[in-house]
């Protein structure tokens, strides 16, 4: 979860390390610090974001060419000075940054307390560079092999980066259930949990897979696994611009990641409809297809958001694919005994395409013979390289910590997926054709939503102060509703839940008075008449209701406090189209009170440890 970035080569490596902290600060921003090489490891590490330990570097030298930096979300340790990283051992000799969880580091720091090390810090970090230094002094190796004895002890999640002072031009950098890329430029490295600080230095990348390690000088790479055995690293290209990792005139990445929407959905679709008769086709997916025609079962795993967009996928691929769908928490998968099998498929849903329990699920699915496909949106990620195919959704970089449009990009793909597997099964395709065809016509309609901004605006003002909302849906717009009381609650820290608005009368209406806002999904569908009865029934209680609804709703306009129209699609599309609305209400109210969206308390982009 936290951020980290290394730098090796012929220029001055601070400037870089801040740059790449800042672009990494989403993962994580308790706390943050710089270690650089210049002789000896010099240290500077402070409580708050990336701008507090650059106002207390201040003036003092930061001169050297090898260095590393860490963004940190606190999970051993509180968020203080103390606790930021790097860690150094006692002898001041290593330094190391660590992004993950260490499972066995309580019995670790018993074995080196009992040899006579003390600790500064509550973090797991300082017990491995510890363990690194007792191995590094009782056995006269070299830096690289007593790092590489010391993460064969380790038990857990590592992504780290150490450097020694008695090898001052050398880096050297690991990975196990946490991601690590190494950007290649001439003479120099840019290392980082991300691609994204990398970039500005160059394209051209190696992912490090699990249980490896690398070991970097200005102009050498050694890529070998933690047993000791060479490999050949993979080099790959990264097709991101550094212009769409800047905030281009918005005030909040969110802000300008929900107004992205029509491009990124666009992006989606491009190049996987046949427009001469509405046709799916997917590359990703070109080896399965007699897997995914043959498929007892689908089941999605995901977390968060992803899973959201999971419930949604339930439905299309049940009523386009007609196969049975289970949708799954990944957390919650992994941690009992589910039964899988060959005739499976397992779809792992990830922004991130890192996501430690997701990833998890996909091991044990692998394990137990199912196909498991991924759906994420970072190329080259872990879930995407440990899957048998994919679809990558091509939303690009999503730096908000609240996620928007990766939401609609996963459903878009999983609206096209659903569709594919109607084709390879030779269900009819009249239904399914008809959506593809609408689909084509949901950017400009997004489009025309996020004209309505202004409107929005001004029912969050006279919303911003409510304790609670609740959000209610049917059908297709459920997990909408689920999703807009995520959004407001990650961002805004206000009270709301999401229920089935036909559950309202099994508990949720208890709650319903004069101080209640209720954000009804209420577009026209076959429910449409439940849903008008389910209204009809909160503002007989007083409650105050915003509802988004079809253009041209009158019965609804009549009953509601609040309407917001959304342009008139097909139905199972309009997850698509009723989620802006809510995105936008969320932003707005969280703004107003105060809050930065970017980067919400306790909340970090990617969740790499558990």
């Amino acid at each position: 979860m936290c951020g980290i970035v290394g730098y090796i080569g012929y220029r001055d490596a601070y400037p870089i390390l801040i740059d790449g902290l800042k672009r990494l600060e989403y993962r994580g921003y308790d706390s943050a610090g710089v270690a650089l090489m210049n002789g000896s490891i010099n240290l500077y590490k402070k409580q708050g974001k990336v701008a507090d330990l650059e106002s207390h570097v201040g003036a003092q030298s930061t001169d050297g060419h090898v260095g590393m930096g860490h963004t940190r979300w606190a999970t051993h340790g509180e968020p203080n000075d103390i606790n930021a990283h790097p860690h150094c051992s006692a002898s001041g000799n290593f330094a190391l940054i660590h992004n993950g969880i260490i499972e066995n580091y309580s019995s670790l720091k018993a074995k080196l307390t009992s040899k006579g090390y003390t600790f500064q810090s509550g973090t797991d970090t300082e017990v491995l560079v510890q363990l690194i230094e007792m191995i590094y002094s009782e056995s006269e190796v070299t830096p690289e092999e007593a790092v590489r004895l010391a993460l064969n002890e380790v038990v857990g999640a590592y992504g780290i980066i150490v450097m020694c002072q008695d090898e001052p031009g050398k880096l050297i950098v690991a990975r196990k259930s946490s991601p690590i890329v190494i950007g290649i430029a001439e003479n120099e490295y840019v290392i980082a949990s991300d691609a994204t600080p990398i970039i500005a230095y160059t394209k051209d990348v190696i992912y490090l897979n699990d249980d490896e390690m690398a070991i970097l000088t200005k102009d050498s790479h050694t890529i070998k696994t933690i047993g000791n055995e060479i490999r050949t690293p993979f080099l790959q290209r990264v097709e991101m611009e550094l212009e769409e990792l800047e905030k281009g005139g918005y005030d909040y990445f969110m802000l300008k990641e929900i107004f992205e929407q029509p491009k990124s959905i666009a992006d989606s679709i491009r190049g996987r409809i046949n427009p001469n008769d509405n046709s799916v086709w997917l590359g990703g997916l070109v080896d399965v297809h007699e897997r995914l025609k043959n498929a007892k079962r689908f089941i999605f795993v995901a977390c968060g958001t992803s899973w959201h967009a999971g419930l949604v996928g339930e439905y299309l691929f049940e009523e386009y694919a007609r196969v049975p769908v289970e949708v799954e928490y990944a957390s919650e998968f992994r941690y009992r005994n589910p039964i899988i099998t060959e005739d499976d498929v397992v779809i792992a849903i990830s922004q991130s395409g890192e996501t430690a329990d997701t990833l998890a699920a996909v091991q044990i699915a692998k394990t137990a013979g199912a196909l498991v496909l991924g759906v994420v949106n970072a190329v080259g990620s872990t879930i995407s390289r440990e899957t048998h195919a994919g679809v990558y959704i091509h939303a690009g970089p999503e730096i908000g910590v609240a996620s928007t449009k990766a939401f609609t990009s996963q459903v878009t793909v999983l609206s096209l997926m659903a569709a594919f597997i109607a084709q390879l099964k030779g269900i009819s395709s009249f239904k399914s054709q008809e959506v593809v065809n609408e689909l084509l016509q949901i950017p400009e309609k997004v489009r025309t939503i996020l004209e309505t901004n202004e409107d929005i605006i001004r029912i969050s003002d006279l919303f911003k102060d409510s304790s609670n909302f609740l959000y209610l849906g049917r059908g297709y717009n459920f997990p909408v509703a689920l999703e807009g009381a995520l959004k407001l609650k990650e961002i805004s820290y206000i009270h709301a839940e999401g229920y089935p608005a036909a559950e309202m009368k099994h508990g949720p209406i208890a709650l319903i008075d004069e101080n209640m806002p209720v954000v009804f999904i209420a577009t026209h569908d076959e429910s449409y008449d439940k849903i008008v009865s389910n209204v009809d029934q909160v503002v007989s209680r007083k409650g105050r209701v915003i509802a988004v609804v079809t253009e041209g709703d009158e019965t609804i306009r009549n009953l509601a406090e609040f309407v917001i129209e959304i342009p008139k699609s097909h139905p199972s599309l309009m997850p698509l189209l009723s989620v802006i609305p809510l995105q936008l209400l969320s932003y707005h109210v969280a703004v107003m009170r105060g809050c930065n969206v970017d980067q919400p308390r306790n909340l970090a982009k990617s969740v790499t440890v558990e």
